[in-house]
C-alpha cells in the first residue's frame, strides 16, 4: 500500500476556489471540491481507501476488476454516497447512479456528462474489442468553470472530437487495452485539452507522447506517477 502522503497532488484554480487532484496510481484518481470528495476507479493495488477521506462521488468506468473494485468502493463509501457507474456495474454495486453513454446529471454543485469509452483497432484474439461500444463511460465534470475529461478505457474515438472547453484531460495509453501515445497524441489534438495527463499507462513510454506534442501551442503535457 502508499502511503497518503506520498500520493502526488495537484491544484487547479477555478472560479469557486481550488480544484485538488490526487493521483493515487493505475486509473484511481481523487478531486477535492468545495468540501466535497469525488473519487474515480478507486482501485486497492493502489491505495489504502479505508484511511482516506469518505466519498461523496464515486465514478465508476466500467466493469473492470482494476475500475469496479468493490473491496476499494466500500472503504470509501457511506450512506450519503452518490456512485455513477455504468449499467453492467449495476449489477455488482446496489444503489448507484446508472449514466449511459450521452446522459447528463447534476449530482450536487457537480454537472456530470457520461461519455463513450471504446475500441477501434485493438481486440482480443478472438476479435472482440478490449472494451466494446456502449459498454464504458468517460466522464466530464464541471468544476465551477473548468471542465475536466477522465476519458477511462478508451481509443482516440470519434466522439472526442466533439468535446469542448476541456481545461483538463486524463487519457489511457496502457498497452495492449487502450491507446498508443500516437493515439493519444491524435486525440489531444482533436479537442485541445488545456492540460493533459497521461494516466493508466502501465508499460508505455510516456517520454515519446511528450515529444509527439511538445510543438503544440496550448497543450501542456503533465507526466504523473499513474502506472
Amino acid at each position: 500500500m502508499h502511503a497518503q502522503e506520498q500520493f502526488e497532488r495537484d491544484v487547479i484554480a477555478t472560479s469557486s476556489g481550488d480544484l485538488r487532484i490526487t493521483f493515487f496510481g493505475h486509473s484511481s484518481l481523487a478531486f477535492g471540491f468545495n468540501g466535497k470528495e469525488i473519487y474515480v476507479d478507486p482501485f486497492s493495488r493502489v491505495a489504502d481507501y479505508t484511511k482516506l477521506p469518505q466519498a461523496d462521488v464515486i465514478l465508476i468506468t466500467h466493469e473492470h476488476i482494476d475500475h469496479m473494485d468493490l473491496q476499494a468502493i466500500a472503504g470509501i463509501r457511506t450512506g450519503n454516497t452518490s456512485v455513477v457507474l455504468t449499467k453492467i456495474c449495476a449489477r455488482h454495486v446496489a444503489d448507484g447512479i446508472v449514466m449511459q453513454n450521452g446522459d447528463a446529471r447534476t449530482i450536487g454543485d457537480l454537472a456530470i456528462e457520461a461519455v463513450p469509452a471504446y475500441n477501434l483497432v485493438h481486440k482480443r484474439e478472438n476479435g472482440q474489442p478490449f472494451h466494446p461500444q456502449g459498454l464504458g463511460n468517460g466522464y466530464v465534470v464541471t468544476f465551477a468553470d473548468k471542465r475536466v475529461y477522465v476519458a477511462g478505457d478508451t481509443e482516440n474515438i470519434p466522439e472526442m472530437a466533439a468535446l469542448q472547453d476541456i481545461a483538463c484531460a486524463f487519457l489511457p495509453m496502457n498497452l495492449p487495452f487502450t491507446m498508443t501515445p500516437e493515439m493519444v497524441a491524435d486525440a489531444a489534438r482533436a479537442f485541445r485539452p488545456r492540460i493533459l495527463y497521461p494516466y493508466h499507462t502501465g508499460d508505455t513510454d510516456v517520454s515519446r507522447l511528450v515529444e509527439l506534442l511538445r510543438a503544440e501551442q496550448g497543450i501542456e503535457v503533465r507526466i504523473r506517477r499513474m502506472v
